[in-house]
């Protein structure tokens, strides 16, 4: 477009990349979301003269208090007939690990992540651990690039029709208790929860838990606490007596 003797163009660097048409945002900042998308791996084997700055550790750590005061903030004003004991597994059944890794596979994360040679090879690049992280660590990279409001709306477009689905459904039950009643009513031992690995600093550990059932391993969780990971192992566990009725 041309103004008198003036020509003016559009900087094309304010022009949205595939990535934030996905997400439906924009970075002032776009080296907050390249950082989000940094696994650790892969500052420890990159060239260092392109070696990113950081990894998407710290904004992760960020993400997760940005997110979890967004889905706790809805909830609060969506249902005042609920009591803190209530609103706290619905926020913990919207906010866990598995549903947060859900979301990055239909938005196809994977695709955009920087991963080690060893993390690639072993499927990093669909590990809920990690496609959960990434979600985070971009829900940290727009509250840093924009503020809290922007942020809250960011979460509250990703998780729409989760909440949607979860106020529909009501309270969720403990995945612990149901599994416990489950194998007592078939008279079977208490489940077992067994420690696997605990990845990551002290600000923000990954814990995966296996769950097992008369010695057998029936499934596995991940978590930023040891009760997340056990709660989502549980779940596997629930979801596989579903599947096959006569245990």
């Amino acid at each position: 477009m041309a103004k008198g003797n003036i020509r003016v163009r559009s900087n094309p660097t304010l022009k949205r990349n595939p990535l934030e048409q996905k997400l439906r945002t924009r970075f002032k900042d776009r080296r907050l979301l390249e950082q989000a998308l940094v696994h650790p791996s892969y500052l420890n084997e990159a060239a260092p003269d392109q070696r990113p700055a950081a990894s998407y550790e710290r904004l992760e750590f960020l993400g997760d208090a940005v997110l979890g005061a967004s889905v706790a903030s809805e909830l609060f004003r969506r249902c005042p007939q609920l009591d803190e004991g209530e609103l706290t597994k619905m926020r913990s059944s919207l906010v866990r690990g598995r549903a947060l890794a859900k979301i990055s596979r239909e938005l196809g994360l994977g695709a955009y992540l920087k991963l080690g040679k060893g993390e690639e090879a072993t499927g990093g690049y669909d590990r809920d651990s990690i496609l959960a992280a990434v979600l985070e660590a971009l829900v940290g990279a727009v509250y840093t690039d924009k503020g809290f409001e922007p942020a809250r709306k960011f979460v509250l477009n990703l998780l729409g029709s989760e909440i949607e689905a979860s106020l529909s459904a009501g309270v969720p039950e403990d995945p612990k208790s149901r599994l416990q009643e489950r194998v007592q009513q078939s008279g079977g031992a208490p489940p077992e929860y067994r420690l696997i690995s605990t990845e990551g600093p002290d600000h923000a550990r990954h814990f995966e838990v296996e769950v097992i059932l008369d010695g057998q391993p029936m499934g596995r969780g991940w978590g930023q606490r040891k009760l997340d990971a056990e709660k989502q192992a549980a779940v596997q566990a629930l979801d596989q007596l579903a599947s096959t009725p006569d245990r």
